[in-house]
């Protein structure tokens, strides 16, 4: 397992840029864009080479955040997503929303923290009970 980020969301991307990089002087390493899903990340750091932040920016979010909403999760990638994913189940660890598509699943610690997992590479291809198993809960 490799730590890969931490994500928040933000109600204004231009104020918390402003934050992180011009008065943090934090570094901007990537960003993309989603039209379809109607949001921005931008992964900034406190150098290019550090760990990332996820900056989540969702264009139609009209209120701020409150009751801890704008804390998103902490990421891990991990070789094989199907092995780790059967590995916590045999370990009781439910999978909030598995692997469907064989690249991302998540699960929450016991103080209810998200933590998303990534397939390290390319996704791996549609295998069951992954493929049709529903998502539960929140995640």
């Amino acid at each position: 397992m490799k730590y890969l980020h931490t994500m928040i969301r933000v109600h204004d991307l231009d104020t918390a840029l402003d934050f992180f990089i011009n008065k943090l002087g934090f570094v901007e390493q990537r960003r993309k864009d989603s039209e379809a899903g109607r949001f921005t990340l931008v992964f900034i750091a406190s150098s290019l080479d550090d760990l990332p932040l996820e900056l989540t920016y969702n264009w139609d979010q009209g209120d701020p955040y409150v009751g801890g909403r704008n804390f998103g999760h902490i990421a891990y990638s991990v070789e094989n997503i199907y092995d780790y994913c059967a590995k916590l189940e045999e370990h009781d660890i439910p999978i909030l929303r598995p692997p469907r598509d064989g690249k991302m699943a998540f699960i929450r610690t016991p103080d209810e923290i998200s933590i998303e997992l990534l397939q390290e590479g390319e996704a791996l291809p549609p295998q069951e009970p992954w493929s049709s198993m529903p998502n539960q809960g929140e995640w």
